[in-house]
């Protein structure tokens, strides 16, 4: 009987060479970090990063930051880590199915989300007013990683973090993190679905009829149809990308999603308090830089010390600070 053999470094790159598909991003071939460092006796490039974000305080606070429902009671509910749990795995699951990286894919989709603001897109929306040129959490997620809790990660990581959004116009340069788009919207879609029903909004036969058609009658079946889409007309295309049948549900179930759950008259209310606390918070920092807490040195100005704290605080915290400075 074999006993146990050590996998170093340079095995898994070999592996990664003979294994992966023609398209998927080697380690070795990385574009490396910003500050060169000696490489890892056992990980690779990509596997170090994901374990650099995994281990990070940033993503230990997306505990306490809005999927959808503003701080929940009900403890089911999906928050920020939840979710970016949920993009991994399915992340990670379709990188195995089409031999690309799987390292990668993991670092990126743990990565997407790391810069969001308190109270989800609405935060989000609070600081693109008050920032000249805008503010996008997945550019935030960036300076997280890169300024604020400097991880050194790879170029790769970044660069799929950064683009992961469908907006971003320069897509994601490997196939990876094309994936983490992929990965990204197939979670939201589902678990916001089951929230969304939890908490008594929609029923199951409220949803576009294609979408019940073409995705089945519960969240598994919705997750397993979404994948298989996308793992079958990549295998087919020789590129990642997703079946168009599949594709056009998923569009009409996020504009289903839109009207009946995001942007209903209920949500318009929280998001109004939302957008107040926010643009309060950093108005106050801004104008009081004593109060911020050490480790505010990154940002050019006093405004950008003020949004770098304010996009970092939990629901909860913001709520409670909020609370205390204003009543």
């Amino acid at each position: 009987m074999d006993g146990l053999k050590r996998v170093d470094r340079h095995e898994r790159e070999r592996r990664e060479h003979s294994d992966l598909a023609p398209i998927a991003t080697r380690s070795a071939n990385s574009k490396g970090r910003e500050r060169p460092e000696e490489p890892d006796p056992l990980r690779t490039a990509f596997e170090r990063d994901r374990d650099r974000i995994v281990h990070s305080n940033a993503i230990r606070r997306l505990a306490r930051k809005t999927q959808v429902f503003t701080d929940p009671d009900n403890d089911h509910f999906v928050t920020r880590l939840t979710h970016t749990l949920q993009v991994a795995q399915i992340g990670r699951a379709m990188a195995v199915a089409l031999r690309l990286n799987e390292a990668l894919t993991e670092a990126i989709c743990l990565g997407h989300d790391i810069g969001h603001a308190p109270f989800g897109h609405t935060g989000e929306d609070a600081l693109a007013e008050i920032v000249d040129g805008g503010w996008v959490h997945s550019d935030h997620s960036v300076r997280v990683l890169s300024v604020l809790e400097p991880l050194n990660l790879t170029w790769e990581v970044l660069d799929g973090i950064r683009a992961h959004p469908w907006r971003v116009q320069i897509p994601p340069t490997t196939p990876e993190g094309v994936l983490c788009r992929f990965a990204d919207r197939i979670a939201y879609l589902s678990h916001d679905l089951i929230d969304a029903m939890r908490a008594g909004i929609i029923i199951y036969q409220d949803l576009p009829f294609r979408a019940q058609a073409l995705l089945g009658d519960r969240h598994g079946r919705w997750v397993t149809s979404m994948v298989h889409a996308v793992v079958e007309a990549s295998e087919a295309a020789g590129t990642v990308r997703m079946d168009p049948d599949v594709a056009a549900a998923m569009a009409e179930l996020r504009a289903f999603m839109f009207e009946r759950v995001y942007l209903r008259p209920e949500a318009t209310r929280h998001r109004a308090r939302a957008i107040r606390i926010v643009r309060d918070l950093v108005h106050y920092f801004e104008a009081n830089e004593s109060e911020l807490p050490a480790g505010s040195e990154g940002g050019r100005s006093q405004l950008q010390r003020a949004v770098d704290y304010v996009a970092g605080m939990t629901d909860r915290f913001a709520l409670r600070v909020h609370a205390e400075r204003f009543g």
